[in-house]
């Protein structure tokens, strides 16, 4: 038979047919899979302008970044959120950790992966902190600087304090004798260095090389008349060792404790250190590091019971820290491993903390993961053409794919001769297998439908892991903050199935720092009965109105409102965009769900419609951010009177006028924004308790009380472009 013949025959065989069309199945479901479950939104910068250079490239150390804690004692210490601090001018109402990223260094030009280890050093009400910043450039820690006026509200990147040409990390910061010093962890040069402030905070020089010895997260307290140096040996192990030395100075000489090594590889105990000791109540605290399966996994508190230089006894404490239970979107959900705590006032402690969204590793492992679910997959699809290859002769394979003259390897033996055997064998052992399946009989198919659903299956498990992330939904800050937002929803008895699931998916989102349930009819559910990560309150409406969606709360602590109905469902991705759309745009209603009111008389009209026209100038209130003062404010005034009694005439158009009411307070501009959703579903159209089920009669109404409340209000602002401001988030 001529190559020709041959060519003709081959891509007509079943395994051809089956591998290609395989292939672009698989190629189109990855697509699918990739379009349906990550956001298709792009991230802008976290700071204004560019970023120099490669800051805040994935790091298979983390994404460590800092945040700011505040408590009546190092045991009672919140997160700065919850102490409400605002900052009207970078739009956090309040403001929310994390407080520091390595966006500030990137963006201030030194580039950065993460930035950790931090430590506080307090002069003149003006905080200081110090912290390793991983150089994206060199690959190698420094340690950076950065200053706050406000308490730990807002940070300066100073820049780097201290750049040496080996790795640093954990910049414990002291002050003895009116000199200011830093001991920074430098193993990696084999010794541990103790430096002096020439010019505070950026001028260092080295004043001593404290010990010979490779000591990893060290630190110096003056306690009981000696000072003390816990460190741990890197070169014993990093993680499992502790060693005490004692001296009249903190500058040496230093003698070993007679304990020594205090712990040696206790893995009940957290031995490497975790920040900066503490005094309370004249008591001597230990903060230690626990890392089990990985790195820096969290903060252990020990008491120090007692500390002689021939005796050291220690017992763990509680913490007081509360841990978030959103996972990977807190910012410190997967760990943290370092603190310093300190009494700025005599009622007031500050504590930094460091935290990361992924594990130690992480970056690395999803890659390796990824790859090797590709690689099965791939394995499978060869192996199960090969056997499907079996039903045509086999040997026109080697025949094709191998020249008639083979070359020789150095040994003078046959390449094409080795791979001949090779695919003979395969050949065996596709026809072993394809007699125990019997591919034609409803057995086989069976087989190969399982290992076409493996396939599948694995293919979505390596585009998770390779271009998913770390499987985080995380916040978008606006000019270096992040803040947090009050979640309000309405419903009644008929309707608690959609709101358990509803309360357990939005509890998880990064920026939800409170669900609030407007009961409007029908006997409440016990908290118990949902699955809530964050505070949860149900407010009990004696009347069944709409118009107590905007009701006045003097217990919502945020300024943002998302009023989002409970039958609506999508990404926490969504919902973190369009707060920060709103944060930009505090006096607007920012919300997903567009519509336009335009004709003489007025109609109400759909998206689709409003596309068409490219405008709309209604956002509707059941997904939409507002300020909740200004809202509920302008709802419940005297002018609002008569346009809250038609909406309970009609039990429709609460959203429809409070549009009006925006409209009719802002002389010129926009009252309204528009952020697209990547996706929604409206979990009641499958349980038959939707509000509005025929449209059309719920269009219709809408129309009366456009025309109606245009009579009262006026008109609503003119058309508004669809992605009109730019960012790609509203076409």
């Amino acid at each position: 038979m001529s190559v020709s013949r041959r060519m003709e025959q081959f891509p007509r065989s079943a395994a051809v047919l089956y591998t290609f069309s395989t292939a672009l199945f698989l190629g189109s479901a990855a697509t699918f899979f990739a379009w349906f479950t990550f956001s298709p939104f792009h991230r802008p910068s976290q700071l204004p302008g560019p970023v120099p250079g490669t800051g805040c490239f994935p790091d298979s150390e983390g994404s460590w970044s800092i945040g700011v804690f505040y408590g009546g004692s190092p045991f009672d210490l919140k997160p700065i959120e919850d102490i409400n601090v605002w900052r009207n001018e970078s739009g956090a109402w309040p403001i929310a950790n994390p407080v520091l990223t390595c966006a500030l260094a990137s963006a201030a030009g030194f580039p950065s992966n993460f930035v950790a280890d931090p430590f506080l050093f307090i002069q003149d009400d003006i905080f200081y902190l110090f912290f390793e910043t991983k150089n994206s450039i060199t690959v190698q820690g420094d340690i950076g600087v950065a200053m706050s006026k406000d308490k730990g509200a807002s940070w300066l990147h100073l820049g780097t304090a201290l750049d040496e040409g080996w790795h640093l990390s954990y910049p414990y910061v002291f002050r003895h004798q009116d000199q200011i010093y830093m001991m920074p962890e430098g193993s990696k040069k084999g010794d541990l260095r103790l430096y002096r402030a020439l010019d505070f905070p950026l001028n260092w020089k080295l004043e001593k090389i404290i010990m010979k010895k490779p000591l990893v997260d060290s630190f110096i307290i003056n306690y009981t008349g000696y000072y003390w140096l816990f460190g741990s040996d890197f070169s014993l192990h990093s993680n499992g060792e502790m060693s005490i030395w004692y001296s009249s100075s903190p500058l040496g000489p230093w003698k070993p404790h007679k304990q020594n090594h205090i712990h040696n590889f206790d893995k009940e105990i957290s031995s490497r250190n975790a920040g900066r000791p503490f005094l309370f109540n004249n008591e001597l605290y230990r903060p230690g590091q626990e890392s089990g399966e990985s790195y820096g996994l969290r903060v252990k508190l020990y008491k120090v019971k007692v500390l002689t230089p021939y005796k050291y006894e220690e017992a763990e404490v509680p913490l007081g820290l509360i841990e978030s239970k959103k996972g990977r979107n807190s910012w410190n959900g997967a760990r943290y491993h370092h603190l310093d705590v300190q009494q700025i006032t005599s009622k007031e402690w500050v504590a930094v903390l460091d935290g990361d969204r992924a594990r130690s590793g992480d970056f690395l492992f999803r890659l390796m993961i990824g790859y090797a679910a590709f690689g099965v997959a791939f394995t499978l699809l060869v192996l199960s053409s090969i056997v499907l290859c079996t039903t045509t002769k086999f040997n026109l394979i080697s025949r094709l794919c191998l020249p008639i003259y083979g070359k020789r390897n150095d040994n003078g033996l046959d390449i094409n001769a080795k791979l001949a055997v090779l695919l003979n064998q395969l050949y065996r052992f596709a026809s072993h297998i394809k007699r125990r399946i019997m591919s034609k009989t409803c057995v086989g198919c069976l087989v190969f439908t399982i290992i076409f659903l493996v396939i599948i299956c694995l293919t979505y498990l390596g585009t998770h892991y390779v271009y998913g992330g770390n499987g985080a939904e995380e916040p978008y800050p606006l000019r270096g903050h992040y803040s947090q937002f009050t979640l309000l929803t309405m419903t009644y008895d008929a309707r608690l199935w959609n709101l358990k699931m509803f309360v357990k998916h939005y509890s998880r989102c990064a920026s939800v720092s409170e669900i609030v349930i407007v009961w409007n009819k029908g006997h409440p559910p016990e908290l118990s009965e949902l699955d809530s990560v964050v505070p949860i309150r149900i407010r009990v409406e004696e009347k069944n109105s709409l118009n107590n969606r905007f009701k006045g709360d003097s217990y919502i602590k945020t300024k943002a409102v998302l009023e989002l109905d409970d039958d609506i469902m999508m990404t926490c991705d969504d919902l973190e965009r369009g707060f920060r759309v709103w944060r930009e745009h505090p006096e607007r209603i920012v919300g997903y769900y567009p519509r336009l009111s335009e004709g003489c008389p007025l109609k109400y009209r759909n998206e689709r419609y409003a596309r068409q026209k490219d405008g709309y100038n209604i956002i509707l209130t059941g997904a939409a951010f507002m300020d909740a003062q200004l809202a509920f404010g302008r709802y419940w005034s005297q002018e609002a009177t008569k346009g809250r009694e038609f909406v309970d005439e009609h039990f429709n158009c609460e959203d429809v006028l409070l549009n009006f009411l925006y409209s009719n307070a802002t002389l010129s501009g926009k009252v309204v924004e528009y952020v697209k959703p990547s996706w929604t579903i409206d979990t009641s159209k499958f349980s038959g308790v939707a509000i509005s089920r025929n449209t059309n009669a719920h269009y219709e109404v809408r129309s009366k009380c456009l025309v109606k409340f245009a009579k009262l209000y006026g008109n609503l602002a003119s058309k508004r472009s669809f992605g009109s401001r730019g960012d790609g988030w509203d076409l």
